[in-house]
């Protein structure tokens, strides 16, 4: 098992190009991540209260048009 320490001691030696290269991957390995978790709530219902309190605050005019 590789430690967080030996990652970062792995990504500092990393050539510049390489370090590009891997910022993008974890990048889009990240937000993938987050997308998955972020659709599980959804589907569990964990933002439902955020939700109906948006609506409530849509209907009595409480937004702030953007």
């Amino acid at each position: 098992m590789t430690t967080v320490k030996e990652i970062e001691s792995a990504v500092k030696h990393l050539p510049k190009d390489r370090l590009l290269k891997f910022r993008n991957w974890f990048e889009e390995y990240d937000a993938s991540l987050w997308d998955s978790e972020f659709e599980n709530d959804v589907l569990n219902g964990k933002l439902d209260t955020l939700a109906n309190q948006a609506i409530k605050s849509l209907k009595a005019k409480r937004c702030t048009e953007l």
